[in-house]
């Protein structure tokens, strides 16, 4: 994990992003990055899925997208039936690069920044264990907002 802050910090001395300046070429390079985080975003949130909903979830990807504001963004969600019958967020991960950022970021619905340096395959699979995080970060404030019965792990088990 030291290693993505030292290149986040780095990337704002330099005032590049993987190797790219421009807005354009930073934007190419963060719809590779969510190419690459594909495999390993679906894989943090199929453990979640396996883990905690039986197997009940679903995980969808929105593809890179663009944002109202002008942004990129590129989003992973993880939904299942309790949470869409009481009309909560997904467990989500989310790569986005804001229109005014420097470079992207990773957030869950209800967790916040973790910087994105995604440029090869490793990169990303280097990422699996902050994806695991964001996705359990955003299930446990999901049960915090709403009820610990959003997850068919406890409410269909024994005590």
């Amino acid at each position: 994990m030291n290693e993505a802050l030292l290149r986040h910090f780095r990337d704002l001395r330099d005032g590049d992003h993987g190797g790219a300046v421009t807005r354009e070429d930073k934007e190419h390079v963060f719809a590779t990055a969510a190419e690459l985080l594909d495999p390993v975003a679906r894989r943090a949130l199929d453990e979640i899925n396996t883990d905690l909903l039986l197997g009940t979830g679903e995980v969808v990807a929105s593809g890179v997208t663009r944002s109202r504001e002008g942004g990129l963004n590129a989003m992973w969600s993880l939904t299942w039936p309790e949470q869409r019958a009481t009309h909560n967020q997904p467990i989500a991960i989310v790569a986005h690069y804001g229109c005014d950022f420097h470079h992207p970021h990773l957030r869950g619905n209800t967790v916040g920044d973790w910087p994105l340096n995604v440029f090869a395959p490793a990169d990303a699979e280097a990422q699996l264990d902050t994806l695991r995080a964001i996705a359990a970060g955003d299930a446990h404030n999901l049960v915090f907002q709403e009820s610990y019965h959003l997850i068919p792990a406890i409410t269909t088990q024994p005590a």
